[in-house]
């Protein structure tokens, strides 16, 4: 009798830890990805400096910017780009 309620038991226990880690997988993968674009838009902003020092041209590196790019990948630095020579943000 033991024998069934431990079996019983640790199969309910692994089902939970699946339904559990399925619910909060996803989201972790989510932020992952947004903290790795964030960090790739962060690369792109510098070397948008680098390129923009010899004109003049600078985009302020911060998270707000950083984000923008990293979401929306190259589109987003051309958002930038616009924004800074057309409005003055950036």
């Amino acid at each position: 009798m033991m024998d069934t309620t431990i079996l019983i038991s640790f199969i309910t226990c692994i089902i939970f830890l699946l339904i559990f880690g399925k619910i909060f997988l996803f989201p972790i993968r989510k932020i992952l990805k947004l903290i790795t674009n964030s960090i790739l838009g962060g690369i792109i902003i510098w070397l948008i400096n680098i390129v923009g020092t010899s004109f003049g041209f600078h985009i302020g590196l911060n998270i707000i910017n950083s984000i923008i790019v990293g979401i929306l990948g190259i589109p987003g630095a051309i958002l930038l780009i616009l924004l800074k020579i057309f409005c003055g943000i950036g």
